[in-house]
């Protein structure tokens, strides 16, 4: 009967027939977790942190600032992708340190593991040494893995107070070779700026064709209250109550106690930890490890599971899995809107004030400046917010 319908049927109504998509298949695309799309550009950005003893303002700066710094480069974004974000640190001027690497060491090689990278940082102390600034750039092109690939950001950082010429390894020598790797190095001097004109920090920052700036490494940060906060706060409980653990949840992934005095930094940790494109927990939440490979479910370790999880079908899992990424997802878009509500309020509340330059805010210009050498950009708004 159906054969007999296409030889006699119209060529429009074959064409219509074979067009029509069934209901079924429609909402089967719906509950489809979406893919993350990964682009080949990364983008690098070394530290290299003055820890000698006047250093505790830009230490305690940097431990204060890094979740806002990420989500930052989190903004980021190459032909609509959001590239691969590493972080690499290092500290010099540290007595204790080894002086036939000129008292420099490597904290973090480069990474994406945000949580291991904080707790590095947080740990770090100020102790009296010598500030070799040639020393520690040439040290980070030496040993991290630069990426090779045409339009990645590759940046270095280095935040001292102390002259830039000091040490057997001469700047100009360091950023030559950066200028080789196509690594920008960009200087940030912690004191007045003419003074870090004398001490050559404007002419490390030119040789190695980034730019040159100046904090108040003492100045304390004033954040500004939103009437998004409590909210933000609330809704990573939330996404938290979808984890769905297979094994040990790692010991320093732990949420920070709500705190008006450091709300950047809880609410900079809030909007990272729910935005797949910055961080991810494939390695030990189900949830997170199906949207990177559905079939795991199928293979993992019944016994990893939640006490209350192990004795159920694999169907069920799977079931409950999609239950929790739905849930997920929702959450992950309230926040990212309730995130540019709270960054257009708080921008219009700083215009008005006279607020001092920190590590923070001058990554963030600087970054702002320099991503178009490479054909990314600064995306502000995300349509559909």
């Amino acid at each position: 009967m159906l054969s007999k319908f296409f030889l006699t049927a119209t060529p429009f109504l074959v064409l219509l027939l074979l067009s029509f998509k069934s209901p079924k298949t429609f909402i089967k695309q719906e509950n489809t977790p979406p893919q993350l799309v990964k682009s080949n550009s990364k983008i690098q950005v070394a530290l290299l942190l003055d820890v000698s003893n006047s250093m505790d303002g830009l230490i305690n700066q940097a431990k204060d600032q890094l979740w806002t710094m990420v989500k930052v480069l989190g903004k980021v974004q190459c032909n609509g992708i959001n590239p691969q974000i590493e972080i690499a640190l290092y500290e010099y001027g540290r007595s204790s340190n080894s002086a036939d690497k000129g008292y420099v060491k490597q904290i973090e090689p480069f990474t994406s593991d945000l949580d291991k990278l904080y707790n590095s940082l947080y740990q770090l102390s100020t102790q009296g040494g010598e500030e070799y600034c040639g020393y520690v750039i040439k040290t980070s092109l030496d040993e991290l893995s630069w990426d090779t690939t045409q339009g990645s950001y590759k940046a270095i950082f280095i935040a001292g107070n102390e002259s830039f010429q000091q040490g057997s390894i001469s700047f100009t020598h360091a950023c030559a070779e950066a200028k080789l790797k196509k690594v920008i190095v960009n200087t940030i001097y912690c004191g007045k700026r003419e003074r870090g004109i004398q001490d050559n920090w404007e002419l490390g920052a030119e040789c190695g064709s980034g730019s040159f700036t100046n904090i108040d490494q003492d100045a304390i940060h004033i954040p500004v209250p939103s009437p998004y906060d409590t909210t933000l706060y609330v809704l990573n409980t939330k996404l938290r109550n979808t984890l769905l653990p297979y094994g040990n949840i790692p010991e320093y992934d732990t949420v920070p106690e709500y705190n008006t005095r450091q709300i950047d930094k809880i609410i900079g940790y809030v909007v990272v930890k729910s935005d797949k494109n910055l961080y991810n927990r494939n390695q030990w939440d189900l949830v997170d490890a199906a949207e990177k490979d559905n079939s795991i479910i199928d293979k993992v370790d019944m016994t990893l599971l939640p006490d209350s999880l192990q004795t159920k079908p694999r169907s069920y899992i799977k079931k409950l899995v999609q239950q929790k990424s739905d849930e997920r997802e929702l959450i992950r878009k309230e926040i990212k809107r309730l995130d540019l509500l709270r960054d257009s309020f708080i921008k219009q509340a700083r215009m008005a004030k006279d607020m001092p330059k920190t590590l923070e805010s001058v990554i963030e210009n600087i970054i702002r400046n320099q991503v178009g050498r490479v054909n990314m950009k600064m995306v502000e708004n995300t349509k559909g917010f």
